[in-house]
């Protein structure tokens, strides 16, 4: 029996959140999986969908860890049965009694803003501490990886598993359709699928479509999300008199998601290290390319692992407008994006979950 503990789940939305979502369900294939997790707006009826048992832990954040901690305690206690523990965050991991952890093999996840602390700061002792409990450290870049031995955590136990993704389905026709009516005879249609955070590069992005309006007059770049910058931006793009083309949506079904990703030629998220946080991944990266979409991303961060540079897609410089006007303007010339596109959608079959996973039980034997 796989045994998860998870303060990120489905069917709250996230990249984390759909990375231990699709962890646990494909761990099905290998034996019975228990999760415990947090409480969530309508997650009984996410969790009816699925084999594996799922206790929601609700209450107070500040004593709601306690709470969940008491209850995996208890289940390794009682459950001889349980071979391996998966945490998706030190976190998760921070009060489970190591006792209970003996002839098991457990799990730790990290993902770079987490982890990110200065060495011998509180926080950073708290890290780990807590990772000092995992067999495995499961590390979702190169990037994370370098990190995490930089900050202090022992590199013998690090392993890079990149997130899977689930195998790709066709949006549906009606999604479709209302994709191909929004952009119209758009050209070229960019888009990003992200929070509205700092670090995400959507401001740059913004100024870069501006000056590609010169060349591109029917340039069409959507945001797709919610955060705290959206004012902001939506100040921004009054600024730069790109009302028309600069268009934001909060919210989309996933098939409508896919859809506009799908319709699109470039998906594009110059992330920055902005403060402590830093993009560990970009889950989102593989996801345009399993539509065969190339990706332009940020050099800070993992988006490496995800973006092969020049071959599915370009890395820039998330702090330079130039780097990313530059990027942007190669790979629409002479409709490189196509030939990237290509590329992309082979290079994203390697992340499908049924490979992802299997590492984990590699591991595991």
């Amino acid at each position: 029996m796989f045994l998860v503990t998870t303060r990120n789940f489905p069917p709250d939305l996230g990249g984390m959140q759909m990375l231990m979502g699709g962890l646990s369900y494909s761990l099905l294939n290998y034996g019975p999986v228990k999760i415990f997790a947090e409480n969530f707006k309508n997650c009984e009826l996410y969790d009816q969908k699925f084999k594996y048992e799922i206790t929601r832990v609700s209450g107070l954040k500040l004593f709601r860890k306690y709470r969940k901690a008491n209850l995996v305690n208890n289940y390794l206690k009682e459950n001889n049965s349980v071979k391996a523990l998966i945490a998706d965050h030190w976190k998760s991991l921070e009060h489970i009694n190591k006792k209970y952890l003996l002839n098991k093999k457990t799990f730790c996840l990290i993902h770079s803003k987490e982890i990110n602390h200065t060495i011998n700061s509180n926080l950073n002792r708290r890290v780990l501490k807590s990772l000092s409990k995992a067999d495995f450290i499961i590390s979702n870049s190169n990037f994370t990886k370098n990190l995490a031995i930089n900050l202090g955590v022992d590199e013998k136990i690090i392993h890079v598993i990149n997130p899977g993704i689930d195998i790709y389905k066709k949006p549906d026709d009606e999604s479709l359709n209302k994709a191909e009516d929004f952009f119209k005879d758009s050209f070229p249609r960019l888009i990003t699928i992200a929070r509205f955070d700092k670090r995400k590069g959507h401001d740059k992005t913004i100024m870069a479509v501006r000056n590609l309006k010169e060349k591109f007059p029917k340039i069409k770049y959507i945001c797709l999300g919610y955060g705290d910058e959206e004012k902001n931006l939506k100040k921004l793009v009054n600024e730069l008199n790109l009302k028309n083309t600069v268009i934001f949506i909060n919210d989309a079904s996933l098939s409508y998601k896919s859809a506009l990703l799908s319709k699109s030629n470039l998906f594009i998220m110059p992330s920055i290290i902005y403060k402590k946080s830093v993009e560990g991944f970009g889950i989102v990266f593989i996801e345009a390319a399993q539509h065969g979409i190339p990706s332009i991303g940020g050099k800070d961060g993992g988006a490496s692992d995800a973006i092969l540079h020049n071959k599915t897609g370009l890395i820039c410089n998330g702090n330079d407008l130039s780097s990313i006007y530059q990027s942007m303007e190669h790979i629409l010339e002479n409709e490189r994006y196509l030939k990237f596109g290509r590329n992309a959608k082979e290079f994203s079959k390697q992340f499908e979950w049924s490979k992802i996973v299997k590492q984990y039980i590699d591991l595991l034997n």
